[in-house]
């Protein structure tokens, strides 16, 4: 049995995780976890549409690294010890199966998020863990006090003056204070606050000595006012190359046109590994697609060239190179300065060029951006080098422990945030009960 007191401030994934892998190891541990909200998993509730998407069926802790734009290198060590497949594992065992979707997420096959939230909530109850809603905590107050040893007052006196004080010699120790005047205290304590969408969000970890990356939006659509461009809204390129002239920003993905802009897998991963630097741009800043990105430009002339000789008689805006879409080669055509009754035979040798290099690279003026369908994700958080991810423990205040998205850490959706706040919690809930 232990008399250690656990508390952890933030109801939601990775603080549920990190409670319940720390009471389930530690029994006759106090753990609490104190959530400001009126509910617990509130996120976890209406992620995936209502469904939450859990984690990915992507089985390879490296592969898995790679869909962070932050905290890649720093998440291969805790996904190997703790990833997707001990995630679907440890829900099995707790009767909760999960369903991998054709694009790899993962869902519960109830294809309701509430599985999930039972499952949690009642693991916590049943290892022990005491849930307080409406409890936000307004301060942290770090204090360390000497062990004392077997020999009294006295004996612990000498011993303190016999050898240097370590780590070992001192315990750590909290005193939270909250919302309602109430002063809580405890020997570990973990923040898993969630992500930092404003810097205040970050206050605790920064009044315990942390430094906050500042947030920035993350996972972002793009604006342009290109009108030709707002014609095809609908129409998706199932590949391209998108990348930022005058930056080493480069993506390869799928492409969808928007009312307002360009939106698709390519568009968001751009903007996630570019969150910082599109930023300090103002969102404003050229955008270079190459439309055919198999295909180099010698390949791309002799396409052309092979349609002037073979299709003399052909519309030019009639002949698309597969794979683009009709709608789109037509307005590229277009964009080209070639007639829509141009016909192969007809076209010149300097429209015939325009067009190679339109299809090599078309080169957009961004002009802002939106939300990606109405979610706000945000990169920054606590510094990642003041966390040993080995114990999720602060580097600069024992007993401090961190989990989930409070951390400079933000992967591209499709259940990969999900599985970094499982992670951390699991590695921090087991550490603060080593």
């Amino acid at each position: 049995m232990s008399s250690r007191k656990i508390i952890v401030v933030g109801g939601g994934a990775a603080g549920f995780f990190a409670a319940i892998t720390c009471a389930e190891a530690l029994p006759g541990a106090e753990v609490i976890i104190l959530e400001r909200g009126p509910e617990f998993l509130s996120k976890v509730r209406i992620s995936g549409g209502g469904r939450c998407n859990v984690t990915h069926a992507c089985f390879d802790p490296r592969d898995f690294t790679t869909r962070f734009p932050r905290g890649e290198q720093e998440l291969i060590g805790p996904f190997q010890r703790f990833g997707a497949k001990e995630t679907v594992d440890w829900f099995k065992r707790r009767g909760v199966k999960l369903n991998a979707e054709c694009d790899g997420r993962m869902f519960p096959l109830s294809n309701t998020s509430q599985t999930i939230i039972d499952c949690l909530v009642g693991a916590a109850k049943t290892a022990g863990v005491k849930l307080r809603t409406k409890c936000g905590v307004e301060s942290i107050v770090a204090y360390c006090r000497p062990l004392l040893r077997s020999g009294g007052p006295n004996q612990e006196l000498a011993d303190s003056q016999s050898r240097p004080t370590t780590n070992l010699d001192r315990r750590t120790g909290f005193d939270l204070t909250l919302s309602d005047d109430e002063t809580l205290s405890c020997d570990r304590l973990l923040l898993a606050t969630g992500g930092c969408r404003t810097a205040v969000a970050g206050d605790l970890a920064v009044s315990l000595g942390h430094t906050l990356e500042p947030p920035v939006p993350s996972l972002f659509t793009f604006h342009l006012e290109t009108p030709w461009l707002h014609e095809l809204a609908g129409v998706s390129v199932e590949s391209v190359d998108a990348s930022v002239p005058g930056t080493k920003l480069q993506k390869r993905g799928a492409l969808l046109v928007t009312h307002t802009g360009l939106s698709g897998p390519v568009i968001l991963r751009l903007s996630a590994w570019g969150a910082r630097e599109l930023h300090e741009r103002d969102y404003k800043f050229p955008l270079r697609l190459s439309w055919l990105p198999k295909l180099g430009q010698e390949e791309i002339a002799t396409e052309l060239q092979w349609r002037r000789s073979q299709q003399p008689a052909r519309l030019v805006v009639n002949t698309p190179i597969p794979p683009l879409p009709a709608r789109l080669w037509e307005q590229l055509v277009i964009a080209a300065g070639v007639r829509r009754d141009t016909r192969w035979a007809a076209i010149t040798r300097s429209a015939q060029h325009t067009l190679l290099q339109h299809l090599i690279g078309t080169e957009f003026q961004v002009t802002g951006k939106s939300l990606n369908k109405e979610e706000f994700v945000t990169c920054g958080g606590v510094r990642l080098s003041e966390v040993n991810f080995r114990t999720m423990q602060s580097r600069l205040c024992p007993g401090l422990y961190f989990a989930g998205e409070l951390l400079d850490i933000d992967g591209v959706t499709g259940g990969f945030n999900f599985q970094s706040a499982w992670t951390t919690g699991w590695i921090a809930g087991g550490a603060m009960a080593a």
